[in-house]
């Protein structure tokens, strides 16, 4: 029997990278996928050394679909995949009319179709697997409107929508199909020093990427379809999906305008 792989898209850094470390904790070999020249060699390198797995990298960019078509057909012809991540992904924050359309164009081609696509490429090899598994990363902007982002909470919208949607089509299947919708994330400085201004509260809802990783993973092996992270990501998500749309958005564009 072939060994059997965890493909991580946007695989390099932040929450992807610790995607992998979790995974490969946990003896499941991994295949990252992330742009060229973000140190994915070196990375597969690290975890082969650390936790004895097998790491693999491409490198190729998500937003261009000739790119996906060719990614999945190397993977599926080489490598027996029972997980796939879907964690790439784009955000930013601009007013609409700044924004140039090569920047709206990016959010919506690697967020809603290389997720699509690559979902769509890889499921004949993942429903071959005794059992597998696809868990999509959106987030829980994706329950509200937010000036200053737009397009970005609209694509996570998406990413919610159509995993449900993959869900209820493949619940006959050997495939489960699961959600995780992150809150604010201890990543960068910038992030962390933008949180700490936000008080007891900001510093409540936020994890970091290790956190999010490993939760997610452990309910992700469990079954979970909607993966709630810990308590107070389920009283963000309620807030969001409940309380006034007008509010959220004038509570957003407030920070944002205001820094």
């Amino acid at each position: 029997m072939p060994e059997e792989y965890a493909v991580i898209t946007g695989g390099s850094m932040g929450l992807g990278l610790e995607f992998a470390r979790e995974l490969s904790s946990r003896k499941i070999n991994t295949i990252l996928v992330g742009l060229q020249n973000e140190g994915l060699k070196e990375t597969c390198q690290s975890l082969k050394e650390e936790f004895g797995t097998d790491s693999v990298f491409f490198e190729t960019d998500l937003t261009v679909k000739d790119n996906i078509v060719s990614l999945a057909k190397e993977i599926n012809s080489s490598y027996a995949v029972f997980i796939l991540i879907n964690n790439a992904g784009i955000g930013g924050t601009k007013r609409f009319t700044d924004a140039d359309v090569d920047y709206l164009d990016t959010i919506i081609q690697l967020n809603v179709r290389a997720t699509s696509m690559v979902s769509h490429q890889l499921l004949p090899n993942l429903l071959k697997q005794p059992k597998a598994y696809i868990l999509n990363v959106s987030s829980i902007a994706a329950f509200s409107p937010i000036g200053y982002k737009t397009v970005y909470p609209a694509s996570k919208a998406f990413i919610d929508h159509f995993t449900r949607g993959l869900s209820r089509e493949l619940s006959k299947t050997n495939v489960t199909v699961s959600l995780v919708s992150p809150g604010p994330m201890l990543t960068s400085p910038d992030k962390i020093e933008r949180l700490s201004k936000q008080g007891f509260l900001g510093k409540l809802v936020a994890l970091t990427p290790q956190k999010v990783a490993q939760v997610s993973v452990q309910k992700l092996l469990n079954g979970d379809k909607a993966i709630v992270l810990n308590t107070f990501n389920l009283l963000n998500l309620l807030l969001m999906r409940f309380v006034s749309r007008r509010y959220i958005t004038w509570r957003v564009r407030q920070e944002l305008e205001t820094g």
